[in-house]
């Protein structure tokens, strides 16, 4: 029973670091509802007319993001082709105006120009990036300084409580994450969400 256990945990790691296949939709699903806060205050945090959200998953970010402003170019960027699939046709509107442009891409390959960005915003993805100062040197590379780079994360603590986390996910200290935004030339200020189950963390940093 424990190896079909592991491997149940193991499947429902993957998906939620790349969601795919039939499973995938029901992931998406998931995501879009659990994470909807913590993406809701990490889209107010991110100002600006040219904002991107990085590692979208089920949509939800970009949603919020087009909602916000009619006049702005929102960028999505994924690892997972269904995921990207998934979202051409539900925005299908807004990627022929031209509002929502997505792409294929991963958190230390962004596909901007440097400056590119007012803001930039990436909610529990952290955890499926082996080198997380690169992952931060290139998000501080693509937005401008004076622009935001949003980091939205469960507790680790919290978080290393739940089965599946043992499975793929790097659970980092909310220190850490700050201290390799610091290395990428950010300033950066740490915002404490009283979420439930788990609570919540943003940075939000600023280029320099």
């Amino acid at each position: 029973m424990s190896g079909v256990r592991a491997k149940i945990l193991s499947t429902l790691a993957g998906q939620l670091g790349n969601p795919h296949g039939v499973l995938g939709k029901g992931v998406a699903f998931v995501l879009n509802r659990g994470n909807k806060a913590l993406i809701a205050a990490a889209v107010d945090a991110a100002t600006g007319a040219t904002v991107a959200d990085i590692g979208f998953g089920g949509g939800v970010g970009l949603e919020l993001l087009l909602a916000r402003e009619a006049t702005a170019v929102v960028h999505g960027v994924e690892i997972s082709p269904d995921m990207l699939a998934r979202a051409r046709s539900a925005y299908a509107r807004e990627v022929a105006a031209g509002r929502l442009r997505l792409t294929a891409g991963s958190m230390t390959d962004l596909p901007f120009a440097d400056d590119s960005l007012d803001a930039a915003i990436t909610v529990n993805t952290i955890y499926f990036v082996p080198d997380l100062d690169a992952a931060c040197a290139e998000l501080a590379r693509a937005v401008r300084p004076g622009g935001k780079v949003v980091i939205g994360i469960g507790d680790p603590e919290a978080m290393a409580g739940m089965p599946f986390t043992a499975y793929g996910f790097t659970l980092r200290p909310v220190a850490d994450v700050r201290a390799a935004l610091e290395r990428a030339g950010c300033t950066v200020e740490h915002r404490q969400l009283p979420s439930r189950p788990i609570p919540t963390h943003l940075l939000v940093a600023e280029p320099n």
